[in-house]
């Protein structure tokens, strides 16, 4: 069964290229424009991994991660931030698993995150087998 993301991005660019991406590697994507909308969005299926931008309308990401952090059966889904380096570090990049920078090369900062995530997965399931 094909693993489900999340990519959560307020510029239709970032989210169709983040959506491609994650595509390419067989997951299957899901797409929301804020966090309010990705709310709605983790209520109807639960992803297996949430890429999201920190600086959107309506919810930012840091209330988003916050919101699905304060949720039992959301908590421990992994969560990749995406933001632009001139924002610097924010609150988040400790509750995120990885930081990924838009201005730098995305898909070779998402190579390493999902390499990081899938390892992470595959030991807490071994372990626990």
């Amino acid at each position: 069964m094909a693993k489900v993301a999340l990519v959560v991005d307020d510029s239709m660019l970032i989210r169709y290229s983040l959506c491609r991406y994650l595509e390419a590697r067989g997951f299957t994507v899901e797409a929301a424009v804020n966090g309010a909308e990705a709310i709605e969005v983790v209520s109807r299926i639960h992803p297996d991994l949430i890429v999201t931008d920190m600086r959107m309308p309506k919810m930012s990401g840091s209330e988003f991660i916050t919101a699905l952090k304060g949720n039992e059966k959301t908590a421990r889904i992994p969560v990749l931030v995406v933001t632009s380096k001139a924002n610097g570090t924010c609150d988040a990049d400790e509750r995120a698993e990885f930081v990924i920078y838009k201005d730098i090369d995305v898909e070779t900062q998402m190579d390493a995150a999902l390499e990081l995530v899938m390892e992470r997965q595959r030991r807490g399931h071994s372990a626990g087998s």
